[in-house]
């Protein structure tokens, strides 16, 4: 039996009949979604645009109860920025990085030798605008707060995974209790970015070791994971996890999960939970 879950706080009585008119059954209102079971496998695509609201289908075999990870990825995902863009802005040339970044989230560039590329054009920068792009620039995405608290009040663990940056992750990890993070470390001397990361470039790769490190060290299975990004160097990592979410992701890697989010905020992860 398929649990379709509608990311939606109400509908009218006209979006109802079409539910209706799809699965043969009306939703019942839950806290701040709907859902219903069904043994249909409804295509999505039309009855998410006729809602103007995001539906997800959980699997018979998916226990919400049974989760204890989440991983997600940072830039655009968990954050309303790419913080090497902005970063990037601060020297004037945030269109020449971001249209890299894009590339690469989209698959069409290796992310390793995109992000050299890129970490170069830094070159220079005075550390101290990258406080100012954590201060400035750097907001959570909708619904973040209200994800964290009901992950900690559901014994569930939070890993942050970045093919961004340290600077960035630690000051999250410290302000928002998070259990874990990955991120690159940019290369500082004499009080300037040096154009280089120190260490091995965390990608794609990276990510997806990480779920399975923190899967091991937990003593948990895939189908007690969830993991969520937007692109590319995503979907190693998401492959490796029970249950996989698309958040507002490039279309490569809506194709390739199992949840696709583009309308409701990060919240809506907590819709999958309880329902």
């Amino acid at each position: 039996m398929n649990k379709y879950i509608f990311h939606k706080n109400s509908f009218s009585t006209e979006e109802l009949n079409l539910i209706d008119e799809a699965f043969s059954k009306i939703p019942v209102k839950k806290s701040s979604f709907y859902a219903l079971e069904s043994n249909e496998l409804v295509e999505l695509s039309a009855i998410r645009e006729q809602l103007g609201c995001d539906v997800s289908r959980l699997e018979a075999s998916f226990d919400a109860k049974a989760i204890r990870l989440f991983v997600t990825d940072m830039d655009s995902t968990f954050i309303s920025i790419e913080c090497i863009d902005e970063i990037a802005d601060m020297l004037g040339i945030k269109a020449q990085v971001s249209g890299i970044t894009e590339a690469a989230m989209r698959g069409e560039l290796d992310f390793e030798a995109s992000l050299t590329q890129r970490v170069a054009l830094l070159k220079g920068l005075p550390v101290e605008e990258l406080q100012r792009v954590y201060d400035e620039r750097l907001t959570l995405n909708p619904g973040a707060e209200e994800l964290i608290l009901f992950l900690k009040e559901s014994n569930i663990k939070l890993a942050l995974v970045s093919g961004g940056f340290t600077f960035f992750t630690d000051k999250l990890k410290d302000r928002l209790g998070l259990d874990y993070t990955l991120a690159n470390t940019l290369g500082i001397e004499d009080g300037r970015l040096t154009g280089k990361v120190v260490g091995d470039i965390i990608g794609a790769q990276a990510k997806a070791d990480l779920l399975l490190a923190l899967s091991n060290e937990l003593a948990i299975n895939a189908s007690q994971v969830i993991s969520m990004g937007d692109g590319a160097n995503d979907l190693l990592m998401m492959d490796e996890a029970g249950l996989s979410v698309a958040y507002h992701a490039k279309p490569t890697v809506q194709a390739q999960t199992d949840i696709q989010l583009n309308n409701a905020g990060l919240n809506a992860v907590v819709d999958l939970l309880k329902a």
